[in-house]
């Protein structure tokens, strides 16, 4: 026994000339047809079909309205003399639509699906772009709120409201070109290039608004195309074919380091965030060359066919994953505190570690390593000093002697000390330093 059939027609994107004659007939000729709203230009040649505008009204969401919409037109199937019924959406069956998705998961009808005009259609030509040269991506304004990616052209539909257009402006770099393409085909068309933050002025978007965002460089083809260029270097240089793992670990180290004072002097120059062309710059240029260094290395595990920055971005994204259960799971937290203990409680049990300085790397600059090791001592029953204990050993040690372990005594109770106050040695180290350049500049000069 053959089941009922749904048979969904898409009225077009707009105007009713561009109905095909297929469609025309099927919903003049039906015994039972629905429209999924009367909100569209061309349904007005359809006075006499039911629509489903009043459950618009009354739904409590959209995936309770889809869901009745579905449960009716599967019914009216099944009950239709003809065992059919004809469902006309706007647009394409087979673009942005969601009932159409639910009815194809229906196992109780058999779903037809008519061809029609598209949005897609009618926006590439009305831009005059052809989509598969220009390799377009259809995009839903509502499907997340994640900010959109790259590479464009993007064509956003769903973009039916000024509060939509809000959301889209946020999930947009700032200032990115957008092209509102409103009542294509109809006499009030209007295609007009904006910047993004200007979408929440467009007070007409509705059901038959779309946008189009040409150039869109997120960081997935930025960094797409950083593999492609070490890959080049790879064939191409003969000093970058000479390199391994061992011969870049001194660069790696080079430019973590001349990132770090890249960084220091931004903080230190712009402490109320100003924007200083010349820091800003030179912050991501050393970001770039630590970033390339990462690449790199990455590149040849691929050669190795071991790693890639596919492996590593995933890697990383999952460790940190499981150590942020109170974002990605039911834990709560409420300080910083609690975070940072349970960040430790997560990572001895992810390394099996039995000891309090298992994972610590000894090779760490000095004061800190100190730092760590302290912050390990204190989460064992080892009895440290206070914050006033220790300052009264480092001023009773420089008191009394100048010697390696007298010295070493004051430097470790300078760690507690720094420890309790939450300071950073090695960067309160090379503040005094860079002062000390400083004056020595000035005095040379």
């Amino acid at each position: 026994m053959s089941l009922p059939t749904v048979r969904i027609v898409g009225l077009g994107p707009g105007p009713s000339d561009l109905l095909t004659t297929r469609t025309r007939n099927l919903l003049a000729s039906a015994t039972v047809a629905r429209l999924r709203t009367r909100e569209h230009p061309a349904a007005e040649e359809f006075s006499t079909i039911e629509s489903y505008d009043t459950l618009y009204e009354t739904a409590k969401s959209f995936e309770v309205l889809y869901a009745a919409i579905v449960d009716d037109l599967c019914e009216l199937a099944r009950t239709s003399p003809t065992k059919e019924v004809v469902y006309a959406v706007p647009g394409s069956p087979v673009v942005a639509e969601h009932t159409t998705e639910l009815l194809l998961a229906r196992e109780d009808v058999t779903v037809v699906l008519e061809p029609a005009v598209s949005v897609i259609d009618i926006a590439c030509t009305a831009l005059g772009q052809d989509p598969m040269t220009v390799g377009v991506r259809i995009c839903d304004a509502l499907g997340t709120v994640e900010p959109f990616r790259g590479p464009g052209p993007l064509l956003i539909l769903q973009t039916y409201s000024p509060e939509i257009m809000v959301i889209i402006a946020d999930r947009l770099p700032a200032g990115t070109e957008v092209t509102i393409l409103h009542h294509l085909g109809l006499p009030d068309e209007l295609i007009v290039t904006v910047a993004s933050y200007m979408l929440s002025k467009f007070v007409q978007a509705d059901h038959l608004t779309s946008l189009w965002v040409t150039g869109l460089r997120t960081a997935g083809e930025t960094m797409d195309d950083l593999v492609s260029f070490a890959r080049r270097l790879r064939v191409e240089c003969p000093w970058d074919q000479e390199q391994d793992h061992a011969s870049l670990i001194k660069y790696l180290l080079e430019e973590s380091y001349e990132a770090i004072e890249a960084l220091e002097n931004f903080v230190r120059e712009s402490p109320d965030g100003s924007d200083d062309p010349e820091l800003v710059a030179h912050v991501e240029e050393e970001l770039g060359d630590l970033l390339f260094q990462v690449v790199f290395h990455a590149e040849l595990g691929d050669e190795e066919s071991r790693f890639n920055l596919a492996t590593i971005a995933d890697s990383v994204r999952d460790k940190l994953t499981g150590r942020h259960p109170h974002v990605f799971g039911d834990t709560k937290l409420d300080s910083p505190e609690e975070v940072v203990a349970q960040w430790e409680e997560i990572k001895k049990e992810e390394k099996g570690r039995t000891t309090a300085l298992e994972g610590v790397v000894w090779q760490l600059p000095a004061l800190t390593l100190a730092s760590k090791v302290l912050s390990r001592a204190r989460r064992t029953s080892l009895a440290v000093a206070t914050a006033e204990e220790a300052r009264g050993i480092a001023t009773a040690k420089i008191n009394l002697e100048v010697t390696t372990e007298s010295l070493g005594t004051a430097l470790w109770a300078i760690v507690v000390l720094a420890a309790e106050y939450e300071i950073d040695l090695e960067g309160a180290l090379r503040e005094q330093i860079y002062s000390l350049r400083t004056a020595i500049e000035q005095k040379n000069l």
